[in-house]
């Protein structure tokens, strides 16, 4: 919507010189509501009622009784995405990818589906390091709600060793290898 005037209402859109709403309660004093900013923003000072006061006046409002203010992130969202399966332009699904034994999901009825999308979508997304779920299995199964960080994909921690590492570079030698070797016998 663009700036303007909306009749209907009497307001502005885009205003930044609103004041914050008045409550709708019973009462018949006007209670101006209390603004808690969450994020950096060109919003006004906050204003309290005189019931309301802080503490201290400029405390830092993530230091008080309700803890840090970051946004939540929903536990189990890949749950939603059970089910689904990508198609080629035919509309013939793809088959199903095998994951390597060491990947073991946490959580209650995560299936490998669901593991494969909450390790690539945190290979996606994720700014930090993707290490998987570090609390004890027997915790995460007692009460994965509690126990379950959703920074991490729904595995149980893995650890990457030097064999490793030697063993994935040995496989991509000998596909290589075999791209060359195809490549080679398409150009002839």
């Amino acid at each position: 919507m663009t700036r303007g005037f909306v009749f209907s209402r009497g307001v502005r859109i885009n205003d930044a010189t609103l004041v914050p709403p008045i409550r709708q309660t019973a009462s018949i004093f006007k209670q101006p509501v209390t603004i808690y900013k969450t994020q950096e923003g060109k919003v006004k000072d906050v204003k309290h009622c005189p019931q309301e006061k802080p503490k201290q006046e400029g405390a830092d409002k993530t230091d008080g009784k309700y803890g840090s203010q970051d946004k939540p992130k929903q536990l189990f969202w890949e749950k939603r995405l059970e089910g689904l399966r990508a198609c080629d332009p035919d509309g013939y699904e793809f088959d199903a990818m095998d994951l390597p034994k060491n990947l073991k999901p946490v959580g209650p009825y995560i299936t490998e589906e669901t593991l494969l999308q909450s390790v690539a979508t945190a290979l996606h997304v994720c700014t930090q390091p993707v290490t998987g779920q570090t609390g004890s299995k027997t915790a995460l199964e007692k009460n994965p709600g509690v126990f379950l960080n959703p920074d991490q994909p729904l595995v149980q921690a893995v650890s990457i060793a030097d064999e490793d590492i030697r063993k994935q570079e040995d496989r991509v030698a000998v596909a290589r290898k075999k791209l060359q070797d195809a490549l080679r016998a398409f150009q002839t």
